[in-house]
């Protein structure tokens, strides 16, 4: 199965970016998860068809209300065991 990886850096600890990535995913029909970094980044991991991945891409730009994205590194990977469910770690 294809996946996402994206790390997402700027305002994006403490301001439900995780929780709205989530809620986004399952929206599109992905499985994956989103997990603050120590450095203040969040690593957003998405498995499922890839137009949803490419839709969940570019909502990371957005966000939550609340977050401030100043950037989104992803790139995509086969995975042959892609997670069941979406997580917020």
């Amino acid at each position: 199965m294809k996946c996402l990886h994206c790390i997402v850096r700027g305002r994006v600890q403490g301001v439900w970016f995780r929780e709205t990535t989530r809620r986004q995913a399952q929206h599109l029909g992905l499985t994956g998860s989103a997990v603050n970094l120590p450095d203040g980044s969040v690593e957003v991991i998405a498995c499922g068809p890839e137009p949803g991945l490419e839709a969940l891409r570019d909502w990371l730009w957005e966000g939550s209300p609340l977050s401030r994205v100043e950037s989104v590194e992803c790139s995509f990977h086969e995975e042959p065991n892609p997670p069941p469910r979406f997580t917020t770690g």
